[in-house]
């Protein structure tokens, strides 16, 4: 498996995943699939921004994962706080993709000087919040029915890694 910056040549493989988790999951909360220019241009995004967006792709050099960080909230005070998300393809699942992207993307934010990462994963997905926990994030809270989708109240349980172990000042 390899990790590497996204292309636009991935960008196809990304939109399969993003769309496959919108229809099939509670992963993302959207009830609408995206085309690829709503893809590309949160990439360009992503990338304008200094922030990566990193894929797994698998000996075909297909797409099998992605991973990116954001800003967390848009005040000035936040900005050395990250946002992230890591999707993985169907049947590649629980193999270590997820995990790989992770601590590629961890290292970014390191090296880019970030000081927290933080992760929203729906609380019922407990393969995420273990592979979570196992990376060194810890459980900072639990928001209860902030969320619905197929129908249901979903709930939101916040990860936070701290990248850097001492404490310094920003």
């Amino acid at each position: 498996m390899l990790i590497r910056d996204a292309q636009d040549a991935d960008l196809e493989g990304i939109l399969h995943i993003y769309n496959d988790a919108v229809q099939n999951s509670t992963a993302i909360w959207n009830d609408s699939p995206v085309d690829l220019a709503n893809r590309r241009a949160w990439l360009a995004e992503r990338q304008e921004q200094g922030n990566p967006v990193l894929v797994a792709l698998d000996d075909d050099g297909q797409v099998v994962g992605y991973a990116s960080y954001g800003p967390w909230r848009p005040h000035e005070g936040y900005r050395h706080t990250v946002e992230h998300s890591v999707y993985v393809r169907e049947g590649q699942r629980g193999g270590g993709v997820g995990r790989s992207l992770m601590r590629e993307l961890i290292q970014r934010a390191r090296s880019a000087g970030r000081h927290v990462m933080v992760g929203a994963i729906e609380s019922e997905n407990r393969a995420s919040i273990h592979m979570h926990q196992q990376l060194g994030f810890t459980h900072v809270g639990q928001m209860r029915q902030v969320g619905c989708k197929f129908g249901r109240w979903l709930d939101l349980t916040l990860v936070q890694l701290m990248l850097h172990s001492e404490r310094r000042n920003p």
